[in-house]
């Protein structure tokens, strides 16, 4: 195995897990990047943070990007004998816009490119298996690798997905508390089993759903009721459920994102509407490419912690 000299870089967008009714299946990409570079070094592990989680995120052999590296470099065939990371953050942490999968996607696709045949070795559907193994699950690694609306499962192989174009009329907008949230306390807060008529009626939603975001988002609002996460986690957020309900009474298609505790809207928001101060509100296109590789450093423009184009 040879390791490519220089740096390489990724983009890697933010991403919306579950979107109502599609629980551990259903996933979109946002137009809200962390840039990571990385380049082999002679020893040791070395990582900057910018922006998001600066002064928080562990800079050595901990940070999530070095984990996943690891990971595919143990796949690819081996180890660098040190790495050098730069982590320019937008995607805010611990918030359900899939910041630990954006790290995870990262890494992968850094470690593949940094071997002079790692394409070869890590093609696209292994990078999703490799990515999904882990995260422990594939609904926003999905759309992070690949963009746009995915639907991704998982068969006895490993992850498999596929990537959707959504309909003009979607319209994503989120809510971002200050709060954070942990997945692991928000799937503890789920029961071993659910009614055999919530199973059904969600089951019929996601399936709406996948018509309603390609064809149809006049039907969002329908599409997007859900009986199997969001109401046994709405005690852990009170905002967020009560943020959802009043977006919804207004007619707007709104779920809990990912895990929570920042709220999706897939349609327009009214005018006017008024969140309170707790909320930051972001209109984010939909990301339609995915991560994407390049050679060379970061440069000025990606070493901006600020998300360019961001409205609020």
């Amino acid at each position: 195995m040879t390791f490519t000299a220089g740096p390489v870089r990724v983009r890697v967008p933010a991403t919306s897990a579950n979107l109502g009714p599609g629980f551990d299946a259903l996933g979109l990409a946002l137009g809200l990047y962390d840039d990571v570079a990385a380049e082999v070094t002679p020893g040791g592990v070395r990582v900057t943070v910018a922006g998001e989680g600066a002064g928080e995120l562990p800079e050595g052999e901990r940070h999530l990007v070095a984990t996943a590296m690891r990971a595919a470099f143990d796949v690819l065939g081996g180890q660098p004998p040190g790495l050098a990371l730069e982590c320019v953050n937008r995607i805010p942490q611990a918030r359900g816009l899939g910041s630990s999968s954006a790290a995870i996607v990262a890494g992968v696709l850094l470690a593949r490119a940094l071997v002079t045949d790692g394409a070869e070795r890590i093609d696209d559907d292994a990078a999703l298996r490799l990515a999904a193994e882990v995260e422990g699950h594939p609904d926003n690694v999905a759309p992070c690798l690949r963009g746009g609306f995915t639907i991704a499962w998982t068969e006895p192989s490993g992850a498999r997905a596929v990537s959707l174009a959504a309909a003009d009329g979607v319209r994503p907008t989120v809510f971002v508390p200050a709060e954070r949230g942990l997945t692991a306390a928000a799937r503890a807060a789920l029961p071993a089993t659910v009614p055999h008529p919530d199973a059904a009626l969600t089951a019929g939603r996601a399936a709406l759903l996948v018509h309603a975001l390609t064809a149809a988002p006049g039907l969002l609002l329908p599409a997007t009721v859900d009986r199997l996460h969001q109401d046994y986690r709405a005690a852990g957020m009170p905002g967020t459920a009560a943020l959802v309900s009043a977006l919804r009474a207004t007619g707007v298609a709104a779920v809990v994102s990912g895990a929570g505790p920042t709220v999706l809207a897939l349609t327009e928001v009214p005018a006017g509407f008024d969140p309170g101060t707790d909320w930051q509100l972001w209109q984010l296109p939909i990301d339609v490419s995915g991560a994407r590789v390049a050679r060379g450093r970061l440069g000025h423009a990606e070493r901006d912690p600020v998300a360019a184009g961001r409205k609020s």
